[in-house]
């Protein structure tokens, strides 16, 4: 199957996945799910499919436009469902107000410090992607309510989504806690990038649209342990070893407790997932020790991701993990 033809089943995926400031970055960002298709043939049609189809051709025109190499995406063009530009052209031109009513937002309800990257146009406000500055490190978003008709921004009605900045501030700290493992974890897949054919995003795609918690190009950590969160609140300048002794003393359990996905693209952009490919790296990460433990899970998807919805996986994207499958202790 042509990827021409892979893509249709990524606009159905993609349309579900964008769903405006209700939708965004939902737990289908962290957690592939594969999807698969078959194609009948009958044998008295005798159409000429040698020549693409109309729906072959305006999906080509549609990939062209819209998927762009890996290596050169940095989250231009990401675009949410139902978004209304002009909330967008509000915001911008009234960037100092957002930012400063969002940076607020943050240090009023989480206790940290952030910095704004982007501001993207959504159905009635904007989301706002941020870093934290400092520990625990992590990316998020919150949404800022604009007035279109009267051309007024709600600085004082700034949200986020339940439970997202808590997240992500959660991954945070398990990476701060384990930070001598996430830095092998780290040269590891810097080794492997070295090794295979493949890459991992530039770090501009979580700073401008991927607010979902701590990320490097390669990976990103997830926990359900909310006692750290709380713990964060009642301590905001809580150090490493602080949080490390609470989660032991806690009963914190990584290999129960979290998940890591790893995800990796196809260096050249003619060159589809393989599972040889797939194999090898796979092996490699099951063998490797000193790693954070949790449930791991590895995607290697083509050169390509859809600008609009920054989203890489396709039908042809292999997967052979789940958290079950492969647990560190």
């Amino acid at each position: 199957m042509s990827r021409t033809q892979k893509v249709v089943l990524v606009l159905i995926l993609s349309t579900l996945i964008l769903g405006g400031l209700n939708m965004w970055q939902s737990s289908g960002e962290d957690e592939y799910e594969k999807n698969g298709s078959t194609e009948k043939v009958d044998p008295n049609d005798d159409r000429d499919n040698s020549k693409p189809t109309e729906e072959e051709a305006e999906m080509n025109a549609y990939e062209q436009e819209n998927y762009v190499p890996i290596q050169e995406y940095t989250g231009e063009g990401f675009t949410l469902r139902d978004a209304n530009p002009k909330t967008g052209e509000i915001a911008e031109e009234n960037r100092e107000e957002v930012e400063k009513a969002v940076e607020d937002f943050f240090l009023d309800d989480y206790k940290t410090e952030v910095k704004v990257h982007n501001i993207v146009s959504a159905i009635d406000g904007v989301s706002v992607f941020v870093e934290s500055i400092g520990e625990p490190h992590f990316y998020a978003f919150a949404i800022v309510p604009i007035d279109v008709r009267n051309e007024v921004v709600k600085t004082d009605a700034v949200w986020s989504q339940e439970g997202q900045v808590e997240s992500a501030i959660r991954s945070g700290l398990y990476v701060m806690a384990y930070e001598k493992e996430f830095a092998r974890l780290d040269e590891f897949l810097e080794e492997i990038e070295a090794e295979y054919p493949v890459v991992g995003m530039n770090i501009e795609v979580a700073e401008n649209v991927k607010g979902n918690g701590y990320r490097t190009p390669y990976y990103f950590p997830k926990t359900s342990f909310k006692p750290m969160y709380e713990k964060y609140l009642e301590e905001p300048e809580i150090t490493r070893e602080e949080i490390k002794s609470f989660l032991d003393d806690e009963g914190f359990i990584p290999s129960k407790m979290s998940r890591i996905t790893i995800r990796f693209y196809t260096e050249d952009s003619s060159v589809e997932p393989n599972e040889k490919l797939y194999d090898e790296i796979y092996n490699k990460l099951k063998d490797i020790e000193g790693i954070p433990g949790g449930r791991y899970t590895l995607i290697l998807n083509d050169n390509y991701i859809n600008r609009k919805s920054a989203i890489g996986e396709k039908e042809n994207s292999i997967n052979k993990t789940s958290p079950d499958k492969m647990e560190k202790k």
